[in-house]
């Protein structure tokens, strides 16, 4: 998610009942802010994959326009991701991969996903299909600001993710011993994962719902 800072300051969780808690958002008073969209994500690195090794992102993205982030590395807070972000759009997806690949990058994860993106308050609301599972994500200017939405919301602080969506999938792949190289729909057709079997919780239960704002 973009937000006007220029550090991504996130928390993400497990939602196994993404359409419960969807209901329960708009009952809380979000805003829709886009409407369900695909996204295409390119990951780069050099043939030594020195970004990652060093904890930073090179991404490529494309779903209702295409996008250029830059992400340094990150280090977990209380649940929260908190790393610096650039990101400016750029005109033409296929081009700025023709662009990067000519400095000598190389893709070496790609990722899809069904985004929903809400406001609330202050912050950002993703709603997230991913192949591997459903989860929210909420973005804000500070990590305060997005603790104070998140128990707004009833979601549980303590089963906050401070990984990645590759960081996720990488740990997924290597505990399960899944044979996939990349996290989109096609290469996972047919694949459920038992996301508890890596110690997470879902992050939010329909029974236990804060009174409505």
């Amino acid at each position: 998610m973009k937000h006007a800072s220029l550090l991504e300051q996130e928390a993400k969780f497990w939602v196994p009942d993404l359409e419960a808690f969807r209901a329960h958002l708009e009952a809380q008073g979000a805003q829709p802010l886009a409407p369900r969209a695909h996204e295409y994500n390119l990951r780069f690195d050099t043939l030594d994959e020195d970004l990652t090794r060093e904890g930073r992102v090179l991404r490529l993205r494309r779903d209702r326009r295409a996008t250029l982030t830059y992400k340094g590395p990150g280090h977990a807070q209380e649940g929260l991701l908190i790393r610096q972000e650039l990101e400016m759009e750029v005109p033409d997806f296929d081009l700025a991969r023709r662009f990067l690949e000519a400095l000598g990058y190389r893709v070496v994860f790609v990722y899809e996903k069904f985004r929903t993106l809400y406001r609330f308050d202050d912050v950002l609301i993703a709603l997230d299909e991913t192949p591997m599972g459903t989860f929210v994500e909420i973005e804000g200017p500070s990590p305060e600001a997005v603790r104070e939405a998140a128990r707004a919301l009833g979601l549980n602080p303590s089963m906050a993710i401070p990984h990645s969506y590759a960081s996720l999938f990488r740990e997924v792949r290597e505990r399960l011993g899944l044979p996939v190289r990349h996290l989109t729909f096609e290469e996972w057709a047919h694949r459920s994962v038992d996301l508890t079997r890596l110690g997470l919780r879902p992050g939010w239960q329909p029974e236990a719902l804060p009174s409505s704002k």
